[in-house]
C-alpha cells in the first residue's frame, strides 16, 4: 500500500509495462552469511524489513514493502504500482548476561549490520507478479569468555545463519483473492568454539576444546494467499517449509583424559541442523481512513527442527581416534525446544498523505526448556516494541524503524546436557535493531 492507505483500491489494475528481473542482484547473496544474531521466537525474526517491523512484525495481509517475497508472496499481485525496487540494511546491538557459581559475563557486544534486497514486477494487466528476495530470517550468535572446570578460562563462541534467495510469483485468481508461491536456495553456516562435553554413546562425558565450522545450501519454498474481505479489511495467510542442512566443514577439537595433556586432530565434519516450518495467519483492516491496525499470528514447529544438532566426524589427523572410536565418531547435541507462537500486533496512523507513524508490540512463547539451556544458543528473548516512520517524495518512500527485544532471566538448576557445566545458571537478553529502508516504485 501507498501510505495513502487508500490507493490500492483505486489502482487495481496496473497499466501494461515491460516484465525485467536484474539478474544482477544475485551476487549480493554472498552478504547473507555474514548475518548477526537473530533473537525472536527461538532464533527466527519476527519480519525484515523496516515497513513490517515498525508496525511490530505484521506483513501477511498487507503489500506495501518488499519483505512480502518472504513473508508471503501472494500480496506481489496487489502491489499499489507496477513494481518496486526496495533496498534496506538492518543493524543491531546485542546484550546477553551469563552467570553461575564460576562466573558472571556479558556477551561482547559488537555492533553489526545487514542488507536485505527486493524486486517485484507486475505482469501487462496486473494479474501475475514476479519477484526476486534476498533475506536473512534467521540465526543465532555469542561471545563470551567462561571459566571452564577442565579447559580453565576459554572463548565461548557461536554463530549460525540462515539466508534466503527467492524468486517469487503471484497470480490474482479474482479481484479479492490472490495466490502465491515462492522456490529458491537457502544458505546457512554454522561456527561453534568452546569447551563442550560430548554427550551419546561410548564417548558421553569426555571434554573436548573445538572449533568447528560447516557450510551448505538447500532448496526452500513457502506458498501464500491473500483475500480482500470487504473495503477496509484484508486477510492473509503463508505456510513456509522447513529447511534441512548437512552443514559440510572441519572440527579441531583437543580432547582431554586421554593423556597427560590434551590430544588434538582434525576431522571432516558434518552438522545437521533443520529451521522449522512456520504456519501464519493474519489480517490488516482501516479503522479509519488514518488508522490502520494490523496482527499476525505464527505458529513454529520447533520440536521437530531443534530436537538435537547431529555431528558427524570422519578422516581424523590423528590415528589414536580411529584405533579407538573407529573411522565414524557420532554425537548429538540435544536442545528439546518447543514448538512456540508468535502473536504480533501493529498499528499505523497517517499523519499527512506523505508521512505515517508505525507502532508494534510481538510477543513470542518460551521455545527453550531449562534444562538444555546454554550460553551457545540463548534464544529466550520473548517481549518486542517497536516504533517506526515512513516519509514518501512522488515514486521514492524511506523507511525507518526501531525494536527493543528483551527476556525475563532463564534460570538452569541442573542441566541435562553431559559435563555439568551449567548447573545453577542464569540468562538473560536484550537486543537493539535499527532498520531502514529505500524503496522506489515504478
Amino acid at each position: 500500500m501507498n501510505h495513502n492507505f487508500q490507493r490500492k483500491r483505486r489502482n487495481e489494475k496496473s497499466k501494461g509495462v515491460r516484465f525485467a528481473v536484474p539478474f544482477f542482484l544475485l551476487p549480493l547473496a554472498l552478504c547473507l552469511c555474514a548475518g548477526p544474531a537473530r533473537g525472536q521466537n527461538g532464533v527466527t525474526c519476527d519480519s525484515v524489513g523496516a515497513t513490517s517491523r515498525g508496525r511490530g512484525g505484521t506483513n501477511l495481509a498487507h503489500s506495501d514493502n518488499g519483505a512480502i517475497v518472504l513473508d508471503n508472496p501472494a500480496g506481489m499481485a496487489n502491489l499499489d504500482s507496477s513494481g518496486l525496487l526496495e533496498f534496506g540494511v538492518e543493524g543491531l546491538i546485542t546484550d546477553v548476561h551469563y552467570s553461575d557459581p564460576l562466573n558472571s559475563t556479558t556477551n561482547k557486544i559488537r555492533p553489526e549490520a545487514l542488507p536485505e534486497i527486493s524486486y517485484i514486477r507486475k505482469s501487462p494487466g496486473g494479474d501475475w507478479a514476479f519477484g526476486l528476495g534476498l533475506f536473512a530470517p534467521a540465526g543465532f550468535g555469542a561471545e563470551y569468555h567462561i571459566n571452564n572446570q577442565v579447559f580453565g578460562r576459554q572463548q565461548y563462541e557461536s554463530f549460525g545463519a540462515l539466508g534466503k534467495i527467492l524468486p517469487a510469483i503471484s497470480y490474482k485468481l479474482t479481484d479479492q483473492l490472490s495466490i502465491g508461491g515462492s522456490f529458491g536456495v537457502g544458505l546457512s553456516t554454522v561456527q561453534l568454539e568452546g569447551p563442550f562435553h560430548l554427550q551419546t554413546g561410548a564417548v558421553a562425558g569426555v571434554p573436548v576444546l573445538l572449533h568447528t565450522h560447516g557450510t551448505e545450501a538447500a532448496p526452500v519454498w513457502s506458498v501464500g494467499m491473500q483475500y480482500q474481505l470487504c473495503d477496509r479489511t484484508t486477510v492473509g495467510a503463508a505456510y513456509t517449509e522447513e529447511s534441512r542442512f548437512n552443514l559440510g566443514g572441519k572440527l579441531d577439537a583437543s580432547v582431554a583424559g586421554l593423556g597427560p595433556a590434551p590430544v588434538y586432530s582434525r576431522f571432516d565434519s558434518q552438522i545437521n541442523i533443520v529451521w522449522p516450518r512456520s504456519v501464519g495467519v493474519g489480517f490488516t483492516h482501516l479503522l479509519t481512513e488514518r488508522q490502520r491496525l494490523s496482527t499476525d499470528v505464527y505458529w513454529f514447529d520447533w520440536s521437530s527442527a531443534f530436537n538435537n544438532v547431529g555431528l558427524r566426524l570422519t578422516n581424523a589427523s590423528n590415528p589414536l581416534f580411529p584405533a579407538l572410536l573407529g573411522p565414524t565418531i557420532r554425537d548429538q547435541f540435544p536442545l528439546h525446544w518447543h514448538d512456540t507462537v508468535s502473536v504480533r500486533l501493529g498499528y499505523e496512523f497517517l499523519l499527512t498523505p506523505c508521512d505515517v507513524l508505525r507502532a508494534g508490540y510481538v510477543y513470542d512463547s518460551p521455545a527453550v526448556p531449562s534444562a538444555t539451556l546454554s550460553p551457545y544458543i540463548p534464544g529466550i528473548l520473548q517481549h518486542t516494541f517497536s516504533l517506526g516512520y515512513g516519509r514518501q517524495w512522488e515514486n521514492w518512500r524511506f523507511n525507518i524503524a526501531y525494536q527493543y527485544n528483551f527476556s525475563p532471566t532463564q534460570h538452569v538448576s541442573q542441566s541435562a546436557l553431559v559435563g555439568g557445566d551449567f548447573n545453577n545458571s542464569d540468562i538473560r537478553a536484550q537486543v537493539h535493531w535499527l532498520f531502514m529502508s529505500v524503496s522506489r516504485r515504478f
